[in-house]
């Protein structure tokens, strides 16, 4: 009697940790509002989670983009890139998001119940490497031009009456260069760059028609002309065109080699509408060393032209430094919504990306095929349930009934330790969900067909309950352990939804275990209690 009232305090303690955990409680969840400040909230969530396959979302698998950048180390460049990625998708407001590292040179980034893919993707896929440099003052591009226009012309980009077919660096960069002939540039005219090439209102720009703007673009990269470039400065394009009377120009900034900062030193950011333009701007704050770094540059650059650089391209005209600046500052954008001002925050505050990442795999979700997923899910389990009911109690009678009952505390134990890990519940932990009901059975089976054998020769009930729960033991055991190492493998090496898969199973299992040879074994021995002189078993 004592050993049953400890099984059943036992089996009570598992039903009450169970239920606790998945009892709905208030969490405080971080959300980013209408101004794009980040505040706390108080909702009423079920602690046991929806993956992105239930509720919807985004799956996306990511490599360095060496077309773009070349990576020297890119194990090294990965970690970065997944600290990174794991900083912005926090700020995101994305509730229980998945970042990790697949194999040696991929990142897995699933969202779900994200309602705007492309702006994930973008906040996601964007460098966001920011900086600060002072334009140049000393007429260095005018100076270098006629030097950069000899070198285009011994390129072969230039007319003439020599010039009879365009060279395959004029066909790069507009045939019509060496077809105008004699009558377009001579050797002693204005050069082609010149020619496009106009200064602008403040020092160190230019500005470009923007039709012509990728050639002169693909002129300034080639690598000859790099050569003949002024020293200590490089060269940036604004992010957008400008308006001059009818036309569209494009900037040109030439700014000085070395940055005042960079985004390294940045602490925070913070998108706000500026008070008198009511547009949107990014208010940052950098850290102490770059503040000191920050102030003795700008003091020492007051009147000068600052240009802010994002991702290689000037952010709208480069502002006049009025005064020093300390640790505080901000960077207004022209043209450009709030939410854009929000994302450009947040990407800046968790930092750039050692090298670009590109999207190898993309997989949408919508929330009405997570719904449809977990109602399918739902019904299989259900059908799945009913049918072993039915096999155990048609074919095991009373026993399968005893089994059958355990079935409920099953469950119950299974959803339970699911919420205590905080597991994500996905499709295919649905499927793993229905698989283990059919193994937490198989054990009862082992059991009943043992204890069929020992009524077989000629045993008492109750030793013949006794040994078959002994002798089936070890085969339980042997079978439960070799399917949890195989799951625990599909754990380690594999993604979301077969890592969602393994957890339900190695939870069901575990689960399965408890139930077929503690709580199965329990309503044994209640039943043989209440039936001291029981002479055969309904087995």
């Amino acid at each position: 009697m004592k050993t049953i009232r400890n099984r059943l305090i036992v089996i009570g303690v598992l039903v009450a940790l169970s239920v606790f955990y998945l009892f709905p409680r208030e969490q405080t969840i971080r959300e980013r509002g209408s101004d794009g400040a980040m505040r706390d909230v108080k909702v009423t969530r079920v602690p046991l989670k929806r993956g992105l396959d239930l509720q919807g979302g985004m799956h996306l698998a990511l490599e360095l983009d060496q077309a773009q950048r070349v990576s020297t180390d890119p194990a090294r460049d990965i970690e970065l890139a997944l600290t990174v990625l794991r900083k912005r998708i926090d700020e995101f407001g994305v509730a229980e998001p998945l970042v990790q590292k697949s194999g040696d040179d991929r990142i897995v980034v699933e969202l779900a119940g994200v309602t705007d893919p492309a702006r994930a993707k973008a906040i996601v896929q964007k460098s966001a490497f920011l900086e600060f440099r002072i334009t140049d003052e000393t007429g260095a591009l005018e100076k270098a031009l006629p030097a950069i226009d000899r070198t285009l012309r011994e390129l072969g980009i230039k007319g003439g009456a020599g010039a009879t077919q365009p060279s395959a660096v004029q066909q790069l960069l507009g045939g019509d260069t060496a077809a105008r002939g004699d009558s377009a540039q001579a050797d002693t005219g204005p050069g082609i760059l010149a020619s496009l090439i106009q200064p602008g209102a403040m020092p160190g720009e230019y500005l470009v028609p923007e039709s012509a703007y990728p050639r002169a673009d693909s002129m300034l990269r080639l690598p000859e002309v790099q050569r003949v470039l002024p020293r200590n400065t490089v060269w940036r394009w604004g992010n957008a065109p400008l308006s001059q009377g009818v036309n569209a120009v494009r900037p040109l900034y030439v700014l000085e080699d070395r940055p005042i900062i960079t985004g390294t030193s940045l602490v925070d950011a913070q998108a706000q509408l500026d008070p008198i333009t009511s547009g949107p701007i990014v208010v940052f704050e950098l850290d102490r060393a770059g503040a000191r770094r920050f102030g003795a540059e700008t003091g020492r650059h007051v009147g000068d032209y600052m240009a802010i650089i994002l991702d290689d391209f000037v952010q709208g005209q480069p502002p006049v430094i009025q005064s020093r600046i300390d640790r505080r500052g901000q960077i207004t954008l022209y043209n450009r919504s709030l939410q854009e001002a929000q994302d450009l925050a947040l990407t800046l505050k968790a930092g750039a990306l050692p090298v670009p990442l590109k999207i190898v795999e993309e997989v949408q979700v919508g929330a009405s095929l997570g719904q449809d997923a977990i109602e399918s899910g739902i019904l299989a389990g259900i059908i799945g349930t009913v049918f072993v009911v039915f096999v155990m109690i048609a074919y095991y009678r009373m026993a399968g009934a005893l089994a059958v009952s355990a079935l409920a505390f099953y469950i119950l134990l299974t959803l339970g330790g699911l919420a205590m890990l905080g597991a994500t519940l996905t499709l295919p932990g649905l499927a793993g969900l229905v698989l283990s009901i059919g193994i937490a059975v198989d054990a009862n089976v082992l059991i009943f067909e043992r204890i069929r054998e020992e009524l077989e020769l000629k045993k008492t009930v109750r030793l013949s309950v006794d040994e078959g729960f002994r002798n089936a033991m070890s085969a339980i055991i042997d079978s439960n352990v070799t399917t949890i190492l195989t799951a625990l493998f599909l754990f380690q090496f594999g993604t979301g939804p077969v890592r969602g898969f393994a957890v339900t199973l190695v939870i069901g299992i575990i689960a399965s275990m408890i139930t077929a040879i503690f709580v199965t074994r329990t309503f044994f021995m209640i039943w043989l209690q209440r039936r001291p002189d029981l002479q055969t078993l309904s087995i």
